[in-house]
């Protein structure tokens, strides 16, 4: 994970807990003000109850023929008589309550309930002034705070957190520069020691000395390997290539036989011939040597590593056995720096390489373990990854 995705993921959770904290507040802050907008609405409908009378008290049933009785666009008003039965209303929703007083029913239809004096008017015994309370400026208000607090503090987050991390980041550029210098140091001895225990060899009888020697050094190669690839991974994109898989792990065998001739350990193979993959050599390299490279670290002396490669249903089986101490937790196995077993070295990074290239290429796999009998790694390789030719 990179640093501005480490921000970003680190800031959401920052954001997403500060929201949490604030919901309450907020809550309070919304009823607080749904309760002023019900009061003014109160206030709003006692004007217009006060227009209402005001129209009723300069009318003149000696003068006038008839009463105009005064109509508002967003409140409705109505004459009742002692039992709440309209004498003339414009209000057509029902109302839940029939006393004096301001009430709100469930569907937020607010009404006023005014007496008036001894049928002075028109002999109505209640004056009753409503309007549709709406809650949706209040919420839209809330929701806009919300969303604005919400933004502040991502960005903010993602500004502290980048700038925290400065140090960091310059003392993990420094390292990742020591890492990768060491490892180029590193290579070129022991590719000069592989080559003259090579010519050594040829010119000489055999030397059990130097056959241990070639072997720890090509231990030491497959730890190099993983950890150039780990270094060159995010930024470099490995080309398919046509790869003849048969010939790629009879090669791998050979390579590390010598390192399981040091413990006594016989390689045992069951190779189906012909077998062409489209795929990375190198990723397929980390994926093979990986695996035997395992099996003869967790595999007790004068024991054998079994390997086998067969063509199954369209796609390809690629199986490593062996018949070590086993595994107990099969899923953390594949975490990096995991190590069920700190006594036989390594760093506990080489299957987290593996399940990265089989995530990425779609190679499924089968893992069959029990303690102290051995496990049994089998990856299928999908017919997208066999190689077809085509001919014109």
């Amino acid at each position: 994970m990179n640093n501005n995705q480490y921000a970003f993921k680190n800031a959401l959770l920052y954001t997403a807990l500060i929201t949490i904290i604030l919901f309450v507040p907020l809550y309070v802050y919304t009823m607080y003000m749904k309760n002023i907008h019900e009061v003014q609405n109160e206030l709003f409908l006692k004007q217009h109850h006060a227009l209402v009378i005001s129209a009723m008290e300069e009318y003149d049933e000696t003068r006038e023929s008839y009463f105009e009785f005064p109509r508002f666009k967003s409140v409705k008003t109505g004459l009742y008589d002692l039992n709440f039965r309209p004498i003339f209303t414009l209000i057509k929703e029902p109302m839940e309550h029939f006393y004096v007083g301001f009430h709100i029913d469930d569907s937020n239809f607010a009404y006023l309930i005014v007496p008036l004096p001894e049928r002075r008017y028109f002999d109505a015994d209640y004056l009753i002034v409503a309007n549709k309370l709406s809650y949706s400026s209040i919420y839209q208000k809330v929701l806009s705070i919300a969303l604005a607090i919400v933004v502040i503090v991502f960005f903010l987050s993602i500004f502290f957190l980048n700038r925290f991390s400065l140090p960091y980041k310059r003392v993990n550029k420094q390292l990742d520069d020591f890492i990768k210098d060491s490892m180029h140091e590193i290579n070129t001895p022991l590719s000069i020691i592989n080559i003259n225990i090579d010519l050594f060899n040829r010119k000489n009888e055999h030397n059990k000395y130097l056959q241990r020697i070639k072997a720890a050094s090509k231990t030491l190669s497959n730890i190099y390997n993983d950890m150039d690839y780990l270094i060159k991974n995010q930024q470099l994109h490995f080309e398919y290539e046509k790869i003849d898989l048969s010939a790629f792990v009879h090669e791998r065998i050979l390579y590390f036989d010598e390192v399981a001739q040091m413990k006594g350990i016989k390689i045992i193979s069951d190779i189906e011939e012909g077998l062409i993959l489209n795929f990375s050599p190198n990723q397929l390299q980390r994926i093979i040597d990986n695996n035997i490279s395992n099996a003869i670290k967790y595999s007790d002396e004068e024991n054998q590593i079994e390997i086998k490669l067969l063509s199954n249903n369209g796609t390809y089986q690629l199986v490593f056995k062996d018949y070590g101490i086993g595994i107990m937790d099969t899923d953390m196995i594949f975490k990096r720096y995991y190590r069920e077993n700190s006594d036989k070295g390594g760093f506990g990074i080489g299957l987290d390489i593996v399940k990265s290239i089989m995530d990425e290429a779609g190679i499924g796999l089968n893992l069959e373990s029990t303690p102290d009998k051995g496990s049994s790694f089998t990856y299928t390789f999908p017919s997208t990854l066999i190689y077809i030719s085509t001919t014109d």
